[in-house]
């Protein structure tokens, strides 16, 4: 699970195809998935597709108003469990009803996420973007260790960024207490742990048969960008002054309905069996960054961010945080 296992494998499915495209002929009866921010955005997508394709999907909700109103035509579908990700007692109260009531989890995708928002305190006075995307969710994952470990080949799918690029963990200050707060450094450092998140996990999955992978979903408005005004998103490139969607946007960016399609791939193809811990973007297992090219701000993995013993590194810090908590 190093950068050289970085190698594409050619999918067959476009940057650019709908996730309900990637999974139009698997078949998920009888399967269980649980989906993080299934009720908005990408993670909409995703649930829709899941159950078009015959899963049972379970999402957890910091809002169950908002989540009913949203999965109202899925309803036959999908449940919703009460859950906060900054909340830690929630994540174990969550995860421990799942697993009190079912024999197995088959897929659990990460997909909920917060980005640059003005400095926050969650847990233990953890910073909110990191104890959000990636505390909140290995808590999950652990709390559901059992039942994931039933599954024949369970996956686990926890979305990171191309953000990752943007800082590696800062291990003398993950939590913004020594140094000012910055909201992109913390967001780049929870998409970093997100990848080797994915990697550790791997490796605690392997006896059972099960996967975990991370996966860059591309450029996508949606409420992600809820914390950002329209005068950074025009500095940033992504909207004209006006508000609409700017040139680069248009080229650049996926609908919702794209956006998931790189997550039901981790989740379903074969082509990824015997690749544990890969990062993936556009429907395929994503290069290197290639150092010094026009892409490398935006396109590929860089070597932080696969790296074994900085997964493991990571894997530790954070469940000693976790267990004082």
């Amino acid at each position: 699970m190093a950068i050289a296992d970085q190698v594409p494998v050619n999918s067959g499915f476009p940057a650019r195809t709908d996730g309900a495209d990637v999974i139009r002929d698997v078949d998920l009866v009888g399967k269980t998935a649980i989906v993080t921010g299934g009720y908005s955005g990408i993670g909409l997508e995703t649930v829709r597709a899941l159950a078009n394709q015959g899963a049972r999907v379970i999402v957890p909700a910091r809002s169950r108003d908002k989540a009913t109103s949203a999965l109202a035509s899925l309803s036959d579908q999908v449940e919703i469990g009460d859950m906060d990700l900054g909340d830690i007692a929630s994540v174990r109260r969550f995860a421990s009803s799942v697993s009190n009531s079912l024999t197995r989890v088959d897929l659990l995708i990460n997909n909920a996420g917060i980005m640059a928002c003005p400095e926050t305190r969650v847990g233990h006075g953890w910073e909110a973007q990191f104890g959000t995307n990636h505390l909140g969710h290995m808590a999950l994952a652990l709390g559901l260790m059992d039942v994931l470990c039933k599954a024949t080949g369970a996956r686990v799918i926890t979305l990171s960024s191309t953000g990752h690029k943007l800082s590696n963990i800062r291990w003398d200050d993950i939590q913004f207490t020594k140094t000012p707060y910055e909201k992109w450094t913390a967001y780049g450092q929870s998409k970093t742990a997100n990848a080797l998140f994915a990697n550790a996990l791997s490796r605690r999955l392997k006896r059972s048969g099960g996967l975990a992978f991370s996966v860059h979903p591309g450029g996508i408005f949606t409420p992600l960008q809820r914390h950002l005004s329209i005068e950074e998103q025009v500095t940033l490139g992504w909207l004209n002054e006006d508000g609409s969607p700017s040139e680069l946007a248009k080229s650049g960016f996926k609908t919702p309905e794209q956006g998931c399609s790189t997550t039901l791939w981790a989740a379903t193809s074969d082509k990824l069996d015997g690749k544990p811990g890969v990062y993936c973007e556009d429907c395929d297992i994503a290069v290197p960054t290639e150092l010094g090219s026009p892409t490398a701000r935006f396109r590929g993995v860089d070597a932080y961010a696969c790296d074994d013993e900085a997964a493991e590194r990571l894997w530790e810090t954070s469940e000693a945080t976790l267990a004082g908590n």
